[in-house]
C-alpha cells in the first residue's frame, strides 16, 4: 500500500528563536514530509527570512484577520498532502521517528486524527511540565473515547478537514472542536505517546493568564457553560501548587517551587475569569488579547 503524502503546517508569529530547532528536528526524520507550509501572522523578527532560506512554502495572514482556526485553514488550503501535520513553531521533535510514528495510525482507515506526546525542556516552567505529564501519559490508544488532542503535535486526514474546516471564530481549542466533530461522524482519534515533542512556552504570567482565559472562553462555546466559582478556582490552584511542590522536593528542584506557584495562580485565575465572561463579550476580549495596544 502506498504511503500518503504529508504536509507539515506551522503557525508562526516572531518565532525566530525557536523555528530553527524545529526545522532541524524535521530534517533528520526517518520519514520526510512532502512539503512544509509556514503560516505567518505578521512577524517582525527574522522568522520569515529563516523560512525563506529553508525554502518553505510561506502563507501570510494579516494580523487583523488572525485566529488560530483561520491560520490553520489558510495553511491547509495551500498544502497538498493527504495527511496534514500540525506543529507549533516553538516545539521540536525528540526522536528521528517522530513523524513516522505520528502518521502510522492512518494505516487504519477509521483513524481520522492522530496526536503525539509532549513534554517541556530546561526552559519550561516546572508546573507546566507536571501538567504535560498528566495530559500526555505513556499509554497509547487507537480509539480514544474523548475529543482531547493538541495541534502543537497533531495530524489529520485532509479529506476530513475539507468536510469540517477549523472553526475560525473560536479563541482557542479549535483542535478539540474538530476532534469532537469527527468523532461524532464515526472517525477514531489515535494517541501516540512515542511521537513526542518538546513544547517550549517561555511566557510571562500575563501571557499564561491570557492563554487559559482564551481556552476557558473557547471551552464554553464548544462544550457549554461550566460553573467554575472563585472558591473552586482557589482550591484547584492550592491543590496543584501542593502537588507541584511535592514533585519538586522529590526531584530536588526546590528553586522551581516559586515560579511553579506563579504559573498555577495565573492558570486558574485565567480560567476563572474566562468562565465568567459571557459569549457576547468574548470576541471583544479575544481581540484585545490578540492585538494589545
Amino acid at each position: 500500500m502506498q504511503s500518503p503524502t504529508i504536509s507539515i503546517v506551522i503557525r508562526t508569529l516572531n518565532e525566530a528563536e525557536h523555528l530553527p530547532a524545529l526545522l532541524d528536528s524535521i530534517g533528520v526524520q526517518t520519514l520526510q514530509p512532502d512539503e512544509i507550509v509556514l503560516v505567518d501572522s505578521g512577524s517582525t523578527d527574522s522568522t520569515v527570512e529563516i523560512a525563506e532560506r529553508a525554502e518553505l512554502t510561506i502563507v501570510h495572514i494579516p494580523p487583523g484577520e488572525f485566529t488560530f482556526g483561520r491560520a490553520l485553514n489558510w495553511g491547509c488550503e495551500r498544502a497538498k498532502g493527504e495527511v496534514l501535520v500540525f506543529v507549533s513553531a516553538h516545539v521540536y521533535a525528540l526522536s528521528d521517528r517522530w513523524l513516522e510514528d505520528l502518521v502510522a495510525p492512518f494505516a487504519d482507515p477509521q483513524v481520522g486524527l492522530s496526536y503525539g506526546g509532549q513534554t517541556g525542556d530546561h526552559r519550561s516552567n516546572f508546573a507546566e511540565i507536571q501538567l504535560l505529564k498528566r495530559w500526555f501519559p505513556d499509554e497509547a490508544t487507537n480509539d480514544q473515547q474523548n475529543p482531547f488532542c493538541n495541534n502543537a503535535n497533531c495530524a489529520v486526514r485532509r479529506s476530513l478537514w475539507e468536510d469540517v474546516p477549523y472553526d475560525e471564530a473560536l479563541p482557542g481549542l479549535e483542535d478539540m472542536a474538530f476532534a469532537r466533530d469527527i468523532r461524532a461522524a464515526g472517525h477514531r482519534i489515535a494517541y501516540v505517546p512515542g511521537a513526542k515533542i518538546a513544547h517550549v512556552h517561555e511566557e510571562a504570567l500575563r501571557q499564561t493568564f491570557n492563554r487559559y482565559r482564551r481556552e476557558a472562553l473557547a471551552y464554553q462555546t464548544i462544550f457549554g457553560s461550566q460553573d467554575l466559582g472563585l472558591a473552586q478556582s482557589i482550591g484547584l490552584a492550592a491543590e496543584s501548587i501542593a502537588k507541584d511542590s511535592r514533585a519538586a522536593v522529590r526531584e530536588r528542584k526546590l528553586a522551581s517551587i516559586g515560579s511553579a506557584a506563579g504559573f498555577r495562580v495565573a492558570q486558574f485565575a485565567g480560567a476563572w475569569v474566562g468562565h465568567r465572561t459571557s459569549p457576547s463579550e468574548s470576541q471583544q476580549v479575544v481581540r484585545r488579547m490578540y492585538y494589545p495596544r
